[in-house]
């Protein structure tokens, strides 16, 4: 019998041993420590640099125009048409992109050569761009710390704007067109499935060419035609048809309510369309210029 408990005994010790060398195991796992990181995509970026992992970031896309800081890193090319050379060379242990990185035949050669690839997927409203900013911090085990920065920074704005969104839902005030960039004479404006469609939802507008699918040139007459309340801007620093007073000086757009009353909304195009940090601060900014009844 006290043969039996002692076998029984070496039995327990050496399972709890296993089950602890086993957790001590999964610890050291779960806790992955990234020193180079290629950036694909100036939301994951600005993410970065909003949680305080900069020192990691090896190289950005071009995209990557904020912060200033991130001007100084070397460059991997445009976050839709990276080449698979270029991230190699730079031997990273990570690279996180966005869900439009690309080429696709790049990606799958990333994947196929074993690269740490990781693909943040984005949903453009407030909290998605919390979900984007929690998913980054996941993958670096900064969780606490993104979070922390998140409540400290952005949630009362979320809050503000869910509130903006859903009080505006059903409502056909504030009529805004988002237009992008001219194309010789004609704007290029943003109609439903698009960022900036997005973007105008986010503010509690109403997006005047929602019926439209896409980013679509129109001409000029037809945003005289429609009139509206709003015109969004974003100030494209990596295109070179930026100049706002393309649009403000223009005969057919002056006419427009929004330029009449000087209802024109400005902002870094990364900040708008990006759907970053930045986007939760830049919408804000534009819901209560939008609703001064309520603010």
């Amino acid at each position: 019998m006290r043969k039996v408990n002692l076998i029984f005994i070496f039995i327990f010790f050496i399972s709890c041993s296993n089950k602890e060398n086993t957790d001590s195991s999964k610890k050291n796992e779960s806790v992955i420590e990234y020193n180079s990181i290629v950036a694909a995509g100036g939301s994951i970026t600005e993410i970065l640099y909003f949680i305080g992992e900069e020192d990691k970031i090896k190289a950005v896309d071009v995209t990557s125009v904020y912060p200033k800081e991130a001007l100084k890193k070397p460059k991997i090319g445009y976050v839709r048409n990276l080449s698979v050379e270029g991230i190699l060379s730079l031997s990273p242990d990570l690279v996180i992109g966005e869900d439009d990185m690309g080429p696709p035949n790049v990606i799958s050669q990333l994947k196929k050569l074993n690269v740490n690839l990781k693909i943040i997927d984005e949903i453009q409203t407030p909290q998605g761009i919390l979900e984007k900013i929690y998913n980054v911090a996941k993958i670096l085990n900064v969780e606490k710390k993104a979070k922390k920065i998140v409540n400290d920074n952005l949630i009362t704005s979320v809050k503000e704007l869910k509130k903006i969104s859903k009080e505006n839902s059903i409502s056909e005030k504030n009529k805004a067109v988002l237009i992008l960039s001219m194309e010789g004479t004609s704007p290029v404006i943003a109609g439903a499935n698009t960022g900036g469609n997005s973007f105008i939802e986010m503010i509690g507008a109403k997006n005047v060419y929602s019926q439209i699918e896409g980013w679509k040139q129109v001409s000029i007459e037809s945003i005289l035609e429609i009139n509206p309340d709003y015109i969004i801007l974003p100030q494209r620093d990596v295109h070179k048809n930026s100049n706002i007073s393309l649009f403000t000086n223009n005969p057919s757009i002056s006419k427009t309510n929004a330029a009449l009353n000087n209802n024109f909304i400005t902002d870094d195009s990364m900040a708008i369309l990006g759907f970053g940090p930045r986007t939760i601060t830049s919408a804000l900014y534009a819901a209560k210029k939008i609703n001064a009844d309520i603010y």
